[in-house]
């Protein structure tokens, strides 16, 4: 039996499979809080959402990582 208290075991990417993403953006877009960049990883196409609040420094994450889309659901 389950408890409705427990909560779901996270999952790890096994360090065989970790690697340095190469980002790609794919889209951007000028907001009121600066540019909004989708990106993508050239090696594993994990997706994130990005925003440079300004030209001059690197964008930050918004979002967390979203692993790998299967070709089928593109």
């Amino acid at each position: 039996m389950t408890s409705l208290n427990t909560l779901p075991i996270p999952r790890v990417r096994p360090a065989a499979e970790a690697h340095e993403h190469a980002w790609l953006v794919e889209s951007r877009h000028p907001t009121s809080e600066g540019i909004v960049l989708y990106v993508r990883c050239s090696g594993c196409d994990t997706r994130r959402v990005d925003l440079q609040a300004h030209s001059q420094t690197p964008p930050a994450a918004l979002s967390a990582e979203v692993g790998e889309v299967t070709r089928s659901a593109r």
